[in-house]
């Protein structure tokens, strides 16, 4: 026997949301929509939930289990497991309204749209060649092409009449039809305007194929933060939708004013709408960050903010100003050669560890070089040596989140000369990690990269620290949590720190606000989440706010500065772990 508990209620009598527990017999591999259905049958008890094709294929059975959207026909029920309805205002039960949702999709008239020429020649009875009413003929007695999209408007079978001569297929024809359909190269056959099929290479569908998945589940619009802090963003189900058509080499539709106007530029990139897609669509990557580049290629885009950056980028090779000197010239001046950690060192641990360097970006180099010279510390009392190449540059990433990727090339190529001859490449920032890890690759460069919190978790000495008194919290990154799945490394760092008592928030892994280009460009909605996140720090009364990025560190300080919490500070584990090496 197991025992969940539902979120119970009907807006027809009920005034506020309750949890009834109730216990069921747990069947092998038994799903969250078999646990319901038998909830229904042993209580009498009329629990209301959508469900239809058990394939996951159809996405009305989306819920919440334990806080996290799942597809009720895909995933097995858990004991002591809560489960709720996804965050939409609430008919019944599990039962929520997608009015509004559905209404939006019929208001935007999201559909294919091709030039005038071919839609006026769409009824025209002669343009239907014969070669094509061969293939119709054809596959009446054979399955559909894989991935064809046939229009559902029936040929007058009397139009379709031939004479008895043509009525026999040539075998050439036929074994062509055959070959069409196998083959890799040419299996997405398209109507184009007048009806007639038109051949769209992969390479040129290959965009649109990944964002056609979706079953309309709108869990995505769900766990969205940045649409529960503004309705300007219409969200990524929507931002999907419209690149699904702006892909589509037949479209000529204007996606891209559609996009903008729909807030393109409100996402922060969390990537959270992925992670609980089941579909696996990355809205981020595959729609949004895509789309961003088409605005910037037709002159639509970025934001203002967003072309500063880019300047300073070519001018200075950084993404923001030098306030101070710079983490990488201090060092370079300061440190004796017997300590010096660059590209002439002979001190470094190269049996255990070879080469190891460490890639700033731009934060950490121009704004907190005290988390820099942290990291050299915390090292130095592991033993373990360093190189911190000098010509090492921004990483790209603002670029790539913002669409501006005609510069990210010169800035990858420039990083692969400073980084390429190291067998490991260190990271301090979230962003610029999964970067290197995701991004460089396309670019024909793969470097060994690795977070700080992955390479120090198995490799602190903790009998030189000393006792710290400290209470803590974690906020996950998203760049570091999603964008690496890198969870438990920083966890398991913090509990083995001395003197300091680790406490979970309420939502680790919600977005603090700061990425995407939204800090820079729409600070109300970076201000916004960080005080949400602020709001959640605010209840566990901490010391201190860990984290492994520079600008969800800057994001959330602001955040509880504003709200008079300025007692707290958000701290880099790397700055935590330096206090704990401290005298001792």
């Amino acid at each position: 026997m197991i025992e969940i508990e539902v979120l119970r209620f009907d807006r027809e009598k009920d005034k506020e949301p309750y949890f009834k527990k109730y216990k069921i017999e747990k069947k092998y591999k038994m799903k969250i929509l078999d646990a319901l259905i038998a909830i229904n049958e042993n209580y009498n008890d009329n629990l209301s939930f959508r469900s239809s094709c058990r394939a996951g294929q159809c996405g009305s059975c989306a819920l919440k289990m334990n806080g996290e959207v799942v597809l009720a026909c895909k995933s097995e029920i858990k004991d002591k497991s809560k489960i709720e309805p996804l965050d939409f205002p609430v008919i019944k039960d599990l039962i929520v309204d997608k009015t509004k949702i559905e209404e939006k999709v019929a208001n935007m008239g999201l559909f294919l749209e091709t030039d005038d020429k071919d839609k006026n020649n769409r009824n025209n009875e002669n343009n239907e060649n014969n070669e094509y009413k061969e293939y119709k003929e054809y596959n009446k007695d054979n399955d559909d092409i894989e991935n064809n999209e046939i229009n559902d408007n029936k040929v007058n079978e009397n139009e379709n009449n031939e004479s008895n001569e043509n009525k026999e297929i040539d075998e050439n024809k036929n074994k062509k039809f055959k070959d069409l359909k196998k083959s890799p190269e040419t299996n997405n056959i398209k109507l184009d305007g007048c009806g007639c099929p038109s051949i769209i290479e992969n390479e040129e569908c290959m965009d649109t194929k990944k964002v056609r998945s979706c079953i309309e589940c709108y869990s995505c619009l769900s766990v969205c933060p940045v649409i529960k802090e503004t309705k300007e963003f219409a969200g990524p189900y929507f931002m999907r939708y419209i690149s699904k058509f702006d892909f589509d080499p037949r479209d000529i539709g204007e996606r891209t004013k559609e996009s903008i106007e729909e807030g393109l530029y409100y996402c922060t990139s969390c990537g959270k709408c992925g992670e609980i897609c089941p579909k696996e669509i990355n809205s981020f990557g595959d729609a949004i960050e895509k789309l961003r580049a088409i605005a910037n290629m037709k002159d639509l885009g970025p934001l203002e903010a967003h072309k500063e950056v880019k300047e300073l980028i070519s001018k200075t090779g950084r993404s923001v100003e030098e306030l101070d000197e710079s983490f990488i010239k201090t060092i370079s001046k300061e440190r004796t050669e017997k300590e010096k950690a660059f590209k002439n060192s002979e001190n470094q641990n190269k049996s255990k560890k070879g080469k190891i360097a460490v890639f700033t970006g731009c934060m950490i180099d121009y704004r907190l070089q005290n988390v820099g010279f942290a990291l050299i510390d915390v090292l130095k009392k592991n033993g373990i040596e360093v190189d911190v190449p000098e010509d090492q540059i921004c990483c790209g990433s603002p670029m790539l989140r913002t669409g501006q990727t005609e510069i990210v090339e010169s800035l990858v190529l420039k990083n692969k000369d400073a980084l390429s001859d190291y067998d490991t490449i260190i990271t301090m920032c979230a962003g610029c990690g999964a970067t290197l890890k995701n991004d460089y690759p396309k670019y024909g460069v793969n470097l060994n990269v690795m977070d700080i919190s992955e390479f120090l978790a198995k490799n602190l000495d903790t009998e030189k620290m000393k006792d710290l008194n400290l209470k803590v919290t974690y906020h996950d990154p998203c760049h570091l949590n999603r964008g690496q799945g890198i969870k438990e490394e920083p966890r398991e760092i913090l509990n083995n720190i001395k003197g300091v008592e680790f406490i979970e928030m309420e939502k680790p892994d919600q977005c603090c606000g700061a990425g995407g280009g939204v800090r820079a460009a729409k600070p109300e909605i970076a201000f916004g989440l960080g005080k949400k996140k602020a709001e959640m720090v605010e209840k566990l009364d901490v010391d201190a706010v860990i984290s492994i990025c520079p600008f969800c560190q800057y994001n959330i300080q602001d955040a509880l500065n504003k709200e008079g919490l300025d007692n707290i500070k958000v701290m880099n584990i790397l700055e935590l772990l330096k206090m704990s090496y401290d005298d001792k």
